[in-house]
């Protein structure tokens, strides 16, 4: 119940913003212009938030920032690693004062792409996810508004809030400049995208290859939820994890039965990096991921139908694997735009 109100509560919050919104036309100097890549389409990016260097330039600087957090020592990036395609290397990780976290870090790459965000798909823009993070007690225990005063007091942040959006640093600012930052993130450089958008037909191993082949066959099922671009059809299912869920993931948001132990369907782009998986970050390698679906999931009244056992050789489970590695694009990892 308490996501379905603070869900509600964003919806009247910006409601409110956009009473009081004045819109400054960016300058054609300072238009970003978003690197997209091979095979990927056109991002929709809101009117209201267009791209610009300046825009950009602040939202970055306050992904880092941990001035976002009541104590001020956790930030956007403490959790979200570029090395780790913004995602984290533990199960679920820790806010202030190492209060513990409920869930897997989802990775950031593409994350324009995204028609909802968080496990249960309850937030529709990226706009109102950066409040999420800011409010929630066992992460960074704040209020925008109080963020909002503490940047109004650092001169360097209220010039560069006057350059983005010319207005002082205020929730409008803080919200659509990280998301800003976060359309940024753009990752469609792997071997599989050279291989299969690049026209480079050694850019995958004969391995991967077969990987590829097994991935998108009838036997596995893999590619009709991990589909397209994304490798995400963006729908959400329950997997098989457990018989009873601990989380009981989107039924907290709709109320329906039928949502019990149902959660977002994630990309696997970047995937090798992205250890530990699920949404509680229960399977810890890539290994374990591929051994959990050869069983078919446990037993749960909601489990996916897509789901059955299936058999793999010794060498088509390295293929599989050699497949899933491919998709790790390693130039968006080392892209110093991206980093602190």
């Amino acid at each position: 119940m308490r996501t379905i109100f603070f869900i509600a509560g964003l919806i009247l919050f910006f409601a409110a913003c956009r009473k009081e919104e004045t819109l400054s036309v960016p300058e054609e100097s300072d238009i970003y212009t978003l690197r997209v890549p091979a095979g990927f389409p056109q991002p929709d990016i809101p009117a209201d938030n267009a791209l610009t260097r300046s825009r950009v330039a602040l939202g970055r600087r306050l992904f880092y920032d941990p001035v976002l957090s009541k104590d001020s020592t956790r930030s956007c990036g403490s959790c979200h690693f570029p090395q780790r395609a913004f995602s984290d290397s533990t199960a679920v990780s820790s806010g202030i004062e190492q209060r513990p976290g409920t869930r897997n870090t989802p990775s950031l790459a593409n994350v324009v792409y995204q028609k909802r965000l968080l496990r249960e798909g309850g937030i529709p823009t990226l706009e109102m996810q950066v409040l999420v993070p800011i409010q929630e007690h066992n992460e960074f225990d704040f209020n925008i508004l109080l963020v909002a005063e503490r940047l109004q007091r650092i001169p360097e942040y209220a010039a560069l809030a006057e350059k983005a959006y010319g207005r002082i640093p205020d929730a409008f600012v803080i919200t659509r400049s990280i998301a800003a930052f976060e359309r940024t993130l753009l990752s469609g450089d792997s071997p599989y995208d050279q291989y299969v958008f690049q026209g480079k037909p050694f850019a995958l191993t004969a391995s991967a290859k077969r990987g590829l082949e097994l991935f998108q066959s009838k036997r596995l099922n893999c590619a009709k939820c991990h589909e397209g671009f994304l490798f995400s059809n963006q729908e959400y299912t329950n997997n098989g994890l457990y018989e009873v869920y601990p989380d009981s993931g989107r039924i907290r948001l709709t109320g329906l039965e039928s949502d019990r132990g149902v959660f977002k369907i994630p990309s696997l782009r970047n995937a090798a990096l992205t250890a530990p998986y699920m949404h509680d970050g229960s399977l810890p390698t890539l290994e374990a991921v591929v051994d959990h679906y050869r069983t078919g999931g446990k037993a749960h009244p909601n489990k996916s139908p897509i789901l059955k056992p299936f058999e793999l050789t010794a060498e088509e489970r390295a293929d599989l694997l050699a497949f899933l590695r491919s998709l790790t694009d390693q130039k968006f990892i080392s892209n110093p735009e991206f980093r602190n």
